[in-house]
């Protein structure tokens, strides 16, 4: 998929002006999930962004997530249709296996999926919180690769090893609170590289996460400063030395573990 350097997590926003208000300082990646509660007012969101003669739906993904008592064969073709319906869509542009737990068996809920983007309902399949070994198994069971692969990414934690994976396979990483729900401001490496640069420890930690290929990020924000602050943090191009600094932060570890 071609998605750009930075997108809007939607985690814990409630509100659909915040997801307008992205969509028309230039968002055009939309990440939910069913397990958020909140696809409603993310479609709520879209549709009034969707209001503006200079966007159409088809230059917005959409993204969410099954959650994993969705993923049962009988169960993804229902849970994604209502996904949709809230969200207030013909088509799930994204459609992500939320985690490789529950329910999930990738030999029924892959093809399962591979069903849907046949139908029309999905237009793409992901995966999310998978490690190598899981996204071999899925590589095995669907039509193709899976068009990204969501997990946690930013300067307190990453696996090298899922972007070599995808860079072998040929398709995107979003990193998910790449951030590090505020962390960054902690992190000295970060810092340092945010003074020399005139940025905020925030956009640095976006544009080291979007210095790695194929990562693209998708930081939460819900005021307007903040949306606009993240977005343009793509534009901040790192040197090879202030990344290679940021690399060898002593990792901590993930904030979102099973």
């Amino acid at each position: 998929m071609d998605l750009p350097p930075v997108g809007l997590g939607t985690m814990g926003i409630d509100d659909p002006d915040a997801v307008a208000t992205a969509l028309s300082l230039g968002y055009r990646h939309l990440d939910t999930a069913r397990i958020y509660d909140n696809e409603a007012v993310v479609g709520e969101g879209l549709a009034a962004g969707l209001t503006d003669d200079d966007l159409d739906r088809e230059d917005v993904t959409v993204a969410t997530k099954l959650w994993i008592d969705d993923l049962a064969a009988d169960s993804v073709g229902p849970a994604a249709r209502e996904s949709a319906d809230r969200l207030g869509v013909d088509a799930v542009d994204l459609l992500y296996v939320h985690r490789p737990r529950g329910d999930y068996d990738p030999e029924t809920a892959l093809p399962a999926l591979d069903r849907l983007v046949t139908e029309g309902l999905v237009r793409n399949v992901g995966v999310s919180n998978f490690d190598v070994p899981d996204l071999d198994r899925a590589i095995d069971a669907l039509d193709r690769p899976p068009a990204a692969h969501q997990t946690e990414l930013h300067p307190l934690f990453y696996r090298a090893e899922l972007l070599d994976h995808a860079r072998e396979h040929d398709y995107s990483v979003v990193a998910y609170s790449p951030l590090a729900g505020g962390r960054v401001r902690e992190v000295d490496a970060v810092v340092e590289v945010a003074e020399a640069r005139d940025a905020t420890p925030e956009s640095v930690a976006i544009a080291w996460a979007t210095a790695k290929e194929p990562v693209v990020a998708v930081p939460k924000a819900s005021t307007e400063a903040h949306l606009r602050a993240n977005l343009i943090a793509a534009d901040l191009e790192l040197t090879d030395e202030e990344v290679a600094a940021i690399d060898a932060v002593e990792r901590e570890e993930e904030l979102f573990p099973e």
